[in-house]
């Protein structure tokens, strides 16, 4: 612990720019701090109290407000001692612990993500993986952004990793730690410092980064500038000051700023265009912004009036712009010292239209030309620029005038982020990018449509959830999934209802699968009711496909999707049938097996008794294919003798409608011992190789003869009919059972 007396310095840059009453509020909490520390160290080494101040001294100098700078001071306590945060909000209020609190949502997204995502490139990937890293790197950056619902937080995050690359500069540490340090503030932190256009960090932050990432280059840049950096700061005001002299003698009224370019900037434009160190001509560079477009010329003349302009380095932008709008005048001259300094001359539209535009220099350094897409993003990155700004504007004001100004800022800082989207980790700590409000189902289809479609429950956090609950940012959510083969598990109809899904694009994908379910229904119904007009009209070995064609289908399924509908009548396929140029040959995915017992189709007795009658001639229905003991009845037909069904036949039922006085009471009588029926079964099943073999084997292991096979696949399902021969109806129930539990079989029926 440090007596309040030796923290008089750190006392008077942590106060500076704020009222009487933030700044004791601010020296509370210096005090409390320092008592709390005592001599405890951050993870890096450092003294816990040190960086502390040295966190809050930096946002001090962005002109932050007091709750900005208090939290700075005591975040680090919540990380030392957990137990400590339970008393920071009695103490200093709920501004400042929710400022604290999103910084630590802050550092938990880098505990999950840095060494996994940002800066990583597996070793053997091509190409594809370069960009991918690259994209994820973006994705991190707008998180960043978006899980700082205080984007007061982000400056906070900033200030922190600046402080803590002075530490390691200080005490020269070089090891991995560092190196790891430096790759994660030059991927996420620098880049976002430079979007936001805070530029007093965003220098710092590379440069500091670059010194640890490579520390050779580094000292070999540095010794070619000759001249310390206070040296080079030293020479662009002076130049800026003759400037200014000599404009205000004009009688023209500008503003002219500049700062000389840092050491990674220097290495990035000689590594870009391939330059010696004698070639650059930014080294040292300043702007000058004017009123109009007249005005720049007028300046552009007494620029190279007051030094030696070098001609080929003249480049006029504002009468030829660049190809994404930038407009400017660019010039380079020689300075007193023999050295170049280049200036830049602009209106302040122009200035405005660079730094918040399409051509934004963040943009056309890292994204490479003008090519962005994320509009939304860049207008919400544009406006957050501009209430910096502002903030700095603000906070130079008048101490006794600037509370109402000071807090119409605070408030639109706070409300200020990118809350039209989300963003989620996966348990690998991969960041997706989602609509606000988005659940665990819409997370799923994100990752993959089939994940989707078998998505049963999700953990989030490690908690299992509702599939229905909004997800927020920085949340982790792992996908529990359906067993068994892809494509046997489907999604809910509920997800179509209000509050499960909020993408567009997965309702998209939920409303196709059960569009592909009613379609298969639909079909599989039309079908049926073709089959059952084929029967009955004695036609089963016809050829479907030009039957469909005879009737204006391209193909079959046209046709059964159309009957099953109701859209086309079965009397036109009835006409097509009796119709004498109808096609007979058997299908092609028909195989017929002739019967090797002794089979009623063949001619052998039925083992029927009618009634009432003897010796009356009785065939067994196609269409329902009764067998021992199904419960029959008789049909009297015209010429053909009875035609028995099973009880409860559709058809048999129509018939009887019109016909009752045909109807007969008929039983099983006695049957020769081989005697066995005809049925037909129903499979359905994923569709796979070997499965025709699997399913033969069952009917050779329980002796049932199978003398037709018809199968269709499509879409990965397999439709398959089986005419069989069976005993009696026991037999048949044995069989498919067997069959219900062959991998991949999913329905197993009599037909």
């Amino acid at each position: 612990m440090v007596a309040i007396a030796a923290l008089g310095s750190a006392t008077a840059e942590l106060i500076q720019g704020l009222g009487p009453e933030d700044s004791a509020r601010v020296e509370a909490a210096l005090a409390y701090a320092n008592e709390a520390y005592d001599d405890r160290k951050c993870s890096s080494g450092q003294g816990a109290l040190e960086f502390s101040i040295g966190v809050a001294s930096t946002l001090a100098f962005l002109r932050s407000d007091a709750e900005t700078r208090i939290a700075a001071l005591l975040f680090e306590l919540t990380v030392i001692d957990p137990a400590a945060a339970a008393g920071l909000e009695l103490r200093f209020g709920k501004e400042v612990t929710d400022l604290v609190s999103g910084l630590r949502q802050l550092i938990r997204l880098r505990d999950l993500t840095v060494g996994q995502q940002a800066g990583q490139q597996p070793a053997g990937r091509g190409r594809g993986a370069a960009q991918q890293a690259v994209a994820q790197i973006e994705t991190l950056r707008k998180m960043l952004l978006a899980m700082a619902t205080d984007m007061r937080v982000v400056l906070m995050r900033l200030a922190s990793c600046v402080t803590t690359l002075r530490y390691f500069a200080e005490i020269k540490l070089f090891n991995e730690m560092t190196h790891a340090y430096g790759r994660e503030t030059m991927d996420l932190y620098a880049p976002l410092a430079n979007r936001l256009g805070i530029w007093q960090l965003k220098w710092e932050l590379e440069d500091l980064s670059f010194r640890f990432l490579e520390p050779d280059t580094y000292k070999q840049i540095a010794k070619m500038l000759e001249e310390k950096r206070m040296m080079r700061e030293g020479f662009v005001q002076s130049a800026i000051k003759r400037l200014e002299d000599e404009l205000a003698a004009a009688g023209i009224k500008a503003d002219v700023f500049g700062r000389p370019k840092h050491i990674y900037s220097i290495w990035n434009k000689m590594r870009g265009k391939e330059l010696d160190f004698s070639s650059l001509y930014d080294v040292r560079a300043f702007r000058v912004i004017v009123e109009d477009e007249k005005t720049c010329y007028a300046v552009l003349g007494l620029v190279h009036n007051i030094w030696t302009p070098i001609p080929s380095e003249f480049d006029d932008y504002i009468s030829r712009p660049k190809p994404n709008g930038y407009r400017s005048l660019h010039t380079v001259v020689t300075a007193d010292d023999g050295r170049p300094l280049e200036v830049q001359i602009r209106t302040q539209e122009m200035h405005n239209f660079a730094e918040y535009g399409i051509a934004a220099h963040w943009r056309y350094k890292e994204e490479g030309g003008s090519n962005f897409k994320g509009q939304k993003y860049d207008e919400k990155i544009a406006w957050l620029r501009q209430l910096l700004a502002w903030k700095t504007d603000v906070a130079d004001a008048v101490v006794g005038q600037e509370d109402a100004q000071k807090k119409e800022l605070v408030e639109k800082l706070k409300a200020t982020n990118l809350d039209d989207r989300i963003f989620v980790l996966t348990p690998q700590a991969r960041v997706l990018e989602l609509p606000a409000g988005a659940t665990p189902i819409d997370f799923a289809y994100h990752l993959h449509s089939e994940v989707g479609h078998r998505c049963r429950g999700a953990r989030v956090d490690g908690v299992m959830v509702p599939l229905n609950t909004p997800l927020r940012n920085g949340q982790t959510c792992e996908i529990i999934t359906a067993k068994g083969a892809p494509g046997t598990a489907g999604p809910s109809r509920d997800w179509l209802s209000p509050g499960y899904t909020v993408s567009t694009r997965t309702r998209a994908k939920v409303r196709a699968w059960f569009h592909a379910i009613d379609l298969a229904e639909t079909l599989a119904h039309g079908r049926a009711l073709v089959e059952k007009s084929l029967q009955r009209e004695g036609k089963t070995a016809v050829n479907l496909e030009a039957l469909a064609q005879k009737l204006g289908f391209s193909k079959v399924d046209d046709l059964f999707v159309s009957v099953g509908k109701e859209e086309f009548s079965l009397r036109h396929v009835e006409q097509a049938l009796h119709d004498t140029g109808e096609p007979v040959e058997p299908e092609d995915a028909v195989v017929v097996r002739t019967s090797r017992a002794s089979s009623v189709e063949q001619g052998a007795k039925s083992g029927v008794l009618v009634v009432g009658t003897d010796g009356l001639m009785t065939q067994l229905a196609k269409c329902c294919k009764p067998a021992p003991p199904d419960s029959i009845v008789g049909f009297v037909t015209r010429g053909k003798g009875v035609s028995i069904h099973r009880a409860n036949c559709k058809n048999f039922a129509e018939m009887r409608a019109k016909a009752p006085e045909r109807v007969i009471h008929t039983d099983w009588g006695r049957a020769g011992q081989d005697t066995v029926y005809p049925v037909d079964l129903f499979i359905l099943a994923a569709d796979r190789q070997g499965l025709l073999r699997d399913i033969s084997e069952v009917f050779s292991r329980e002796k049932i003869n199978v003398t037709g096979v018809n199968t269709q696949s499509a879409k990965g399902q397999a439709r398959m009919t089986f005419t069989a021969e069976i005993g009696s109806t026991s037999q048949l129930q044995k069989a498919l059972a067997a069959i219900g539990e062959v991998p991949g079989v999913q329905e197993a029926r009599r037909h």
